[in-house]
């Protein structure tokens, strides 16, 4: 029994590491979980500390905020503010001296002396709140009794101010002026927070905190604090990685609140982490955002220590797990009757290999003139043969002899045992039925080739036969003009490819076929594919889209015509296969062999079956995809294969059920050198052009072949306010109420539809060029100025009405308030201030300012931002025509 206990000790050990393996994984997790867990909780109380000193500063400064227009605005003038003095640095911007220098102020707009005393009271009030302060403060006041802007900071303003209107403070002032009057204008809304905003000049963060007062018959005043947070920072928590943003999750927390322990939110997104907080009694929570590879480098350099000890407890532990898996298993002698079990195993092994054998083998020991291993065949013929003299006439022949047997011719060939030397082997071949089987190998294969030269005749021959006639049966039914007869042209034009197909083939498989290379512009060959393969495509309703990403004009040496050739029936293949949707051609060179193109066509149809494809080694192997016009043809695949692979690449199909087909070409094709000198001007150059295009797809074909020609694209987003452009592109009907190009995928060339209206097939290059420049051809033509509904008199009808000074002083700054309001996207305010202005225009009887006003507010009510932005820059110039 002993053995046996020792023989089960290896089991034991094992268990005893894998036991071990698992205990010390188990332990790693829950230490790298401890370490991440103690690293987000002091995060956490770091940003919970952060928010509760921002609500401490938000509630310090509201106190202030009132204080302001209680008491310090509203306190009466006092004696010695006939002493005060102001610096003018611009037109409307003014200096307040004051011995007194913490702060310094600046204000902006017409005013009187009460608002010169109030803005000393106010700065020497924050002289006193700010005297303390290293960090940059900023108070901005919009008076609502003369529409002037007070701007009081810790910041040298008068030196930041000497090139005010090209300085950073004019542009900070005059975004606060814009929010502060779009938030005059909220009724609903006394006070608003901005997000976190970072000073030009300085390295610093703060957010601002607005204040309305709303005051009977004046407009309303509203106070502004710029509020830095660079002071509760901790070191080590980067700047750029904190955000302000509305909390929306839960309503304002109450003053019972603000202790909440769950008042932090930890959210992981994609590579990054979200810690937030709530800031107490407002609609804001403080976001630090940081790399999840922070996390991973702060917890290793935490708990570096113990995870090496851990993992080498770990590698130790696999080490011997696999020692004592791997011990050698025991011995066969160690079992009785093993051995013999196996050599009778492999005994009858080696007689069921010699028997199966389709040669003669004998093996003969000369020592004891016995035969040791022999099959059927040797045994046939053993009795007919001797072997001493077999033995000795193959030592004189190389150990091949020839021995004939009943008339019938054997090869018997000798080898010498390496491991018994007395010992002869002996293979033993029917060289008659060797040789007979050679000869109907030899005759089958004649009889092959003889019906593969009589199969490419009799296509020949047929393809010769058939193209004559189809081409005038063709001819006729075209020439008829019937609505029967287009059908029947439709199909003798099918037939036709089909003839011409099918002789394409047999020159290519009776390798006649001649390649033509020369140089051409593939653009120029898309533009003629796409006018063949558009009426099949309009049929069925779908849309092509040609994305040709190849330099303009780029000149490729190559088999235009075989080129040509590929696309087209690719396209054919593509347009019966595909129900609904759209087909794409996409052309490019390849990324790592410039002198090879990439054509690749994709389509949404209900994609082709593997047989189908296998239609790629020969023609018509499988039955094909067809639809209520016909079927697809069967010969495509292969011919474009073999036409591809003469051109020096190859054809690649892929395919998904109800997802669509992807046919990717690869062709060499090496480019034309240019000649950098030669280089010509481009053909729109110094052109802008408009391009209002809802599909991304679309827009980038046509922005590409624009810019290739020279010209500057702009998109409606992306158009400065007033910005002009010269032509203009869209492919929505309803938006070209102008001269322009309406864009299309099913228009045959280029159709007028109207004075100055052109629509055009975007994926015709030279039918684009050919739009383009009738477009400007006209615009030049008709280039006149519009006469006025009034003959040119509002202006002297503006001045006579006595409103021109009110006019002046109210009109401008509502136009501006249309750009702010719009490039907010605030519709309801946009709203108003355009009924605003329909008024005063309806007052002073200015009918176009009028009609510009309410085709305005039409567009408004539509939410149609593109064409907002265009009459809010009309009426802007009507203004300016007026003033």
């Amino acid at each position: 029994m002993i053995p046996n206990k020792f023989s089960l000790m290896p089991g034991s050990i094992t268990r005893f590491f894998l036991l071990l393996i698992v205990v010390l994984l188990v332990s790693l997790g829950v230490m790298v979980q401890s370490a991440v867990n103690a690293w987000l909780k002091d995060r956490s109380y770091q940003i919970v500390d952060i928010t509760r000193a921002m609500h401490k500063r938000v509630d310090t400064w509201r106190y202030a905020t009132w204080q302001i227009y209680d008491n310090i605005a509203a306190s009466p003038s006092a004696p010695e503010g006939a002493n005060l003095q102001e610096t003018r640095l611009r037109q409307d911007v003014y200096y307040l001296e004051k011995p007194r220098r913490k702060t310094e102020a600046l204000i902006f707009g017409s005013h009187d002396s009460s608002t010169l005393e109030m803005t000393q009271r106010i700065s020497t009030y924050l002289d006193t709140l700010w005297g303390a302060e290293t960090v940059p403060w900023s108070m901005y006041y919009l008076n609502g009794q003369d529409n002037s802007m007070i701007l009081i900071s810790t910041l040298p303003l008068k030196d930041l101010s000497s090139g005010f209107k090209e300085s950073s403070v004019g542009t900070i002032v005059d975004s606060r002026r814009a929010e502060m009057l779009q938030q005059a204008n909220a009724l609903d809304e006394r006070e608003s927070f901005s997000p976190l905003r970072r000073l030009a000049w300085q390295n610093g963060l703060y957010f601002t905190l607005r204040t309305t007062f709303n005051q009977p018959g004046h407009l309303a005043t509203v106070v502004a604090f710029d509020l830095p947070i660079n002071d509760l920072i901790p070191p080590g928590m980067p700047l750029e990685s904190f955000r302000l943003e509305q909390d929306n999750s839960q309503a304002t927390l109450s003053g019972t609140d603000k202790e909440t322990p769950d008042s932090v939110t930890i959210n992981f997104n994609s590579s990054r982490i979200e810690i937030a907080s709530p800031l107490s009694s407002t609609s804001l929570r403080l976001v630090w955002e940081v790399p999840f590879g922070t996390l991973m480098m702060d917890t290793l350099q935490n708990i570096l220590l113990p995870l090496l000890l851990n993992l080498g407890l770990l590698a130790l532990a696999l080490f011997g797990y696999t020692t004592f898996r791997n011990q050698p298993a025991p011995r066969a002698q160690e079992t009785p009757g093993g051995n013999n079990k196996e050599l009778h195993m492999l005994r009858a092994l080696n007689e069921e290999i010699v028997s199966l054998l389709p040669l003669g083998l004998l093996v003969h020991d000369q020592e004891t003139n016995r035969t040791v291993i022999s099959n059927k065949i040797a045994d046939h013929l053993l009795p007919h043969l001797n072997l001493q003299n077999i033995t000795s006439m193959a030592d004189q022949h190389q150990g091949v002899i020839q021995a004939t047997v009943n008339n019938e011719l054997y090869e018997i060939r000798q080898f010498r045992s390496q491991v018994a030397s007395r010992t002869q082997i002996f293979i033993i071949r029917d060289q008659d039925r060797e040789i007979l089987v050679n000869k109907k190998l030899k005759q089958a294969q004649r009889l092959y080739e003889k019906n593969q030269q009589g199969r490419v005749a009799f296509m020949h021959h047929m393809g010769e036969a058939l193209s004559a006639p189809v081409k005038q049966l063709a001819e006729q039914a075209t020439a008829l003009h019937t609505q029967e007869s287009l059908a029947l042209a439709d199909q003798a034009d099918r037939i036709v490819r089909l003839v011409d197909e099918i002789q394409l083939a047999n020159q290519l498989e009776a390798d006649n076929w001649k390649s033509h290379s020369s140089a051409f512009v593939i653009q120029d060959l898309i533009d003629e594919v796409v006018p063949e393969v558009l009426p099949v495509i309009k049929r069925k309703g779908l849309q092509l889209l040609i994305n040709n990403q190849l330099p303009a004009n780029e000149e490729r040496h190559g088999d235009r015509e075989a080129l040509r050739k590929i696309v087209l029936m690719l396209l054919h293949y593509s347009v019966t296969t595909t129900q609904m949707g759209k087909i794409t051609l996409e052309i490019s060179a390849e990324e790592h062999e410039k002198e090879r193109l990439l054509l690749r066509i994709l389509d949404t149809g209900d994609g082709i079956h593997n047989a189908e494809i296998d239609n790629l080694h020969f023609p018509f192997l499988n039955d094909t995809t067809g639809d209520r016009f016909g079927k697809a043809n069967g010969l495509t695949f292969w011919l474009c294969n073999q036409l591809a692979r003469r051109l020096g690449g190859s054809l690649n199909i892929k395919s998904r059920q109800d997802l669509g087909t992807r046919y990717s070409l690869h062709v060499t094709m090496a480019a034309e050198p240019v000649d950098e000198t030669e280089r010509e001007e481009g053909l729109l150059d110094d052109v802008v052009a408009m391009v209002d295009v809802t599909s991304n797809e679309v827009r980038n074909v046509v922005v590409r072949q624009l810019e290739q020609w020279g010209a500057t694209c702009i998109t409606p987003d992306e158009r400065l306010a007033s910005q002009e452009f010269d032509i203009f592109l869209t492919d929505n009907p309803s938006n070209l109420t102008a001269n322009g190009l309406l864009l299309s995928d099913d228009e045959d060339g280029v159709k007028r539809i109207g004075n100055g209206k052109f629509r055009v097939n975007f994926n015709i290059s030279n039918a684009m060029q050919e739009a383009v420049l009738q477009l400007i051809e006209e615009q030049l033509a008709q280039e006149e100025v519009p006469e006025s509904p009034l003959g040119g008199d509002e202006n002297t009808q503006l001045h006579a009405s006595g409103y021109y000074a009110l006019f002046v002083d109210t009109v401008p700054d509502d136009v501006q308030r249309l750009y702010t309001e719009s490039a907010a996207g605030d519709f309801a305010s946009l709203a108003l201030t355009a009924h605003r202005l329909k008024g005063v225009f309806a007052m002073l009887n200015l009918i176009p300012g009028k009609q510009l006003c309410e085709t305005l507010e039409h567009h408004i009510r539509e939410n149609d931002a593109p064409t907002i932005e265009k009459y809010i820059s009309d009426i802007d110039a009507y203004v300016k025509s007026l003033l």
